[in-house]
């Protein structure tokens, strides 16, 4: 199949501006459908290069609280992987640009039907997957089939990932690298810079892919110590937690949510550019 490969695209224009990209993270349907697809649109006029996008679940487990928070109120106001899509399906009538990763966990997808899903999210416009939950030995569940109709499989590589698991967890890694820079949950606690780096260094040595770095990245500054030393910085908790603080008593977006969020990812870009 002929696709754009938006990843690729992205990562060469970035090197050719001599950058890293800045990957943010958000929950489909968080706090509502409309208040998330707006703000899904407005993220690359922000500055987001890349977009991730969760596919809520009920148990997310790699997840701090915001972001389980966050799956929790999408969930209650019905968001389903069938408006997931869909959301990708919209934003694609604006941005034929922005890759798009979907980020998640298996359950839903074996519920919506594995085959099923991979059709509609290629027709949907999404250009690849970070599964938290599927090690490469179950990559005949999703993987196989997911990169045979072209869409990159991105995995999680940890600081517990030794030389033996890293063949293993490369073998059919596509896209990028994402580096968990700690051994924990999203959005609790920072890695030290020169650490990351030692890592991002040795792992450079097996593989080409770029690599970006998330969890516990929250501002602007270590932003741009990221893209010092990685080809991304991936952002989550902090926009997460930015929408709620942005919230009523009783979980609807304020009027402000989108430019408060917006001027967030903004100020995060400009680690990267200036």
């Amino acid at each position: 199949m002929n696709r754009t490969d938006r990843v690729a695209l992205t990562f060469e224009r970035l090197s050719a501006e001599g950058r890293a990209g800045l990957v943010t993270f958000i929950t489909a349907g968080d706090p509502d459908l409309e208040t998330s697809q707006q703000l899904m649109e407005r993220l690359p006029g922000a500055g987001a290069d890349l977009i991730e996008l969760g596919m809520p679940f009920s148990d997310p487990m790699a997840d701090g609280p915001a972001i389980q928070a966050a799956n929790l109120r999408a969930l209650a106001n019905g968001i389903s992987l069938h408006k997931t899509l869909d959301m990708v399906a919209r934003f694609r009538q604006s941005n034929e640009r922005t890759p798009v990763i979907l980020m998640g966990y298996f359950n839903p997808i074996y519920q919506y039907g594995p085959a099923r899903f991979v059709r509609d999210a290629v027709e949907s416009g999404v250009d690849g997957l970070i599964m938290v939950d599927l090690p490469p030995e179950e990559d005949d569940e999703l993987c196989d089939a997911a990169r045979t109709a072209g869409l990159h499989w991105v995995r999680l590589v940890t600081p517990t990932s030794d030389e033996k698991r890293l063949k293993q967890v490369l073998r059919n890694t596509s896209g990028f690298i994402y580096y968990v820079s700690i051994a924990g949950i999203t959005g609790t606690r920072s890695a030290a810079a020169g650490a990351v780096g030692d890592a991002v260094g040795a792992l450079r040595q097996h593989t080409s892919l770029p690599i970006a770095v998330g969890f516990g990245i929250n501002s602007a500054d270590q932003v741009r110590q990221t893209g010092e030393i990685a080809d991304g910085a991936v952002v989550g908790s902090a926009i997460i937690r930015e929408i709620e603080r942005n919230l009523d008593s009783l979980g609807v977006a304020k009027p402000q949510l989108l430019k408060r969020v917006s001027e967030l990812v903004s100020a995060l870009a400009e680690g990267l550019r200036s």
